[in-house]
């Protein structure tokens, strides 16, 4: 039976499979990546029922800039619409709203949407960090400099600066679609986070999934280091 101390607090998930759903099934990408933004809504409005205090998601990365500009755009349009749809139902169900990453680097008017989300959402009971145009390394790096301009860099004052500093220590990563790494995602914050990569395509992914992912968490043996 597990402890208090063993419940996940934080969980990150890397939401990987959108393109391979939608061609499974015959479909544009934006299909998938649509029928991704309902499986993330599942999650968020069940997130404080499963006891998470917070789940952090990583919806658009520094590299996927790369990606065909159709692709973007549609990622970037269904951010809009989710945004604009979404935002009540984050209040009404006491959801903090988190941005990590250069999010302040999107485009103008999703910068403005995404500031008045966080006011509105600040007395949030539990937390839905959402990276954005992120990257692991970048992340460091910035974080590095900062505790250099504060004065010595250790890993403490790096920590202090990090975007997730006022975020629990991060418990479990998952990972869909069968594909093993971490493509660039809370690498630091991963340090001794359990991990659990799943098959499961992420438009697939459903709550059930998420309460069999902490169920296994809970059974695990976390040494950090130890014995």
């Amino acid at each position: 039976m597990s402890s208090e101390s063993q419940r996940a607090k934080h969980v990150a998930i890397i939401m990987d499979g959108n393109g391979r759903w939608a061609k499974r099934k015959l479909l544009p990408r934006a299909m998938g990546h649509q029928r991704g933004v309902e499986a993330v809504r599942e999650l968020v409005r069940n997130c404080g029922d499963l006891g998470l205090e917070c789940l952090t998601l990583y919806a658009f990365s520094s590299e996927n800039w790369k990606r065909d500009e159709q692709e973007v755009d549609d990622l970037m349009n269904l951010m809009r619409k989710f945004i604009k749809s979404d935002l009540q139902e984050f209040i009404d169900n006491k959801v903090r709203l988190k941005i990590i990453g250069d999010w302040q680097g999107l485009a103008p008017d999703i910068v403005e949407m995404l500031e008045d989300a966080l006011a509105k959402t600040s007395a949030g009971d539990h937390t839905i960090a959402v990276a954005l145009n992120y990257g692991s390394q970048g992340e460091i790096a910035r974080a590095a400099a900062k505790a250099a301009t504060m004065g010595e860099v250790t890993t403490e004052s790096i920590g202090l600066h990090l975007d997730t500093a006022d975020l629990p220590p991060l418990d479990l990563l998952i990972r869909t679609s069968g594909e093993v790494r971490l493509s660039n995602f809370l690498l630091w914050q991963s340090a001794y986070a359990e991990m659990l990569f799943v098959d499961t395509l992420w438009p697939d992914f459903t709550v059930e999934h998420l309460q069999e992912a902490l169920d296994n968490f809970a059974g695990r043996e976390r040494r950090f280091g130890g014995r």
